[in-house]
């Protein structure tokens, strides 16, 4: 439904659609603003960063200044608070997966953040083409590898994700293959050395709102649901892009059944696959059944470290 605001918070990847009513008159330009702000950066000195341009209603009209107000002062929408047009009700949940962000030291001895305790890693075999070949194995996500983080869903079920940051660095979530229902945010964890404005509790209207990519501020968890109807192999992942470089990430390995009932890899792709070496039967490190010998061994962690 239709929300009227001043402003709008989004993270990387995030996207809105927005009606601006314009000015009845075009006696003046106008300057607009958008400012990036970025915990990530404070100990660079490189936020916030802030970007102008110009609204244009007239060429050679000049330009009216503006005071802008405050942050706080402005209206900012909750995604929580936006309801669909089509007045899509809640989904019931049939299955429900927890994933917290910690930071670990890992046995390559580097010092990262992942969500459990995993870090996502690439292996032999593309994870599409274990699915499409492991036949009835395909339901099982150990062929696919333990650096994979993957999670096998039933085809049709409504599932229900958290996540869980406990650190002071806000995350954007990318959902690949599907859209989700915002169900709720809230607080999720505090800090002794932060010092920062506390997470309010936001609870979806009748008619939650759908997207893509879902910001998890600091110490807030997020709850979000799809249904799992789209068979395939889909990624999700920080959007931070470093962060999903390093291995924030998760794969859903959906209706593997379905899947190699309805679809198969294009022969070209199967070619340009061997012209690199890459195998495309087999589990994730191109055997039978649960022998994965010859895979890079999984980067697991030695230790916890403080979020905060």
């Amino acid at each position: 439904m239709p929300l009227e605001v001043d402003g709008l918070s989004m993270g990387p990847g995030q996207r809105y659609s927005v009606i601006v009513t314009a000015h009845d008159s075009d006696e003046f330009n106008y300057m607009y603003n958008v400012t990036s702000y970025s915990d990530a950066l404070v100990s660079q000195g490189l936020t916030p960063m802030v970007y102008t341009g110009l609204i244009n209603y007239r060429d050679g009209a000049p330009v009216k200044t503006i005071q802008s107000p405050a942050d706080e002062q402005l209206v900012w929408p909750e995604e929580t608070a936006i309801q669909v047009l089509d007045k899509q009700a809640e989904l019931p949940v049939d299955r429900r997966i927890e994933l917290t962000m910690k930071k670990f030291t890992y046995t390559n001895q580097e010092h990262l953040t992942t969500l459990g305790t995993t870090l996502y890693k690439p292996v032999l075999v593309p994870t599409l083409y274990t699915a499409l070949s492991m036949g009835d194995l395909a339901a099982n996500s150990s062929v696919y590898g333990p650096q994979t983080n993957a999670y096998v869903l039933k085809h049709l079920d409504v599932v229900e994700v958290v996540i869980n940051n406990p650190e002071r660095v806000d995350h954007t979530f990318h959902f690949h293959g599907h859209n989700v229902q915002v169900i709720e945010t809230g607080p999720y964890g505090n800090s002794s050395t932060i010092s920062r404005e506390p997470v309010a509790h936001q609870q979806s209207g009748p008619w939650p709102m759908w997207r893509d990519t879902v910001q998890v501020r600091g110490f807030e968890f997020i709850r979000v649901r799809f249904r799992a109807d789209n068979p395939g192999v889909w990624f999700m992942h920080c959007h931070l892009s470093w962060h999903e470089y390093n291995g924030v990430a998760v794969v859903f390995i959906e209706a593997p059944d379905v899947l190699q009932k309805q679809q198969s890899v294009p022969k070209e792709m199967v070619e340009m696959c061997k012209r690199q070496g890459i195998p495309t039967q087999g589990n994730g490190a191109g055997n039978q059944g649960f022998d994965l010998s010859g895979l890079p061994p999984a980067i697991y962690p030695i230790s916890v470290e403080s979020a905060n």
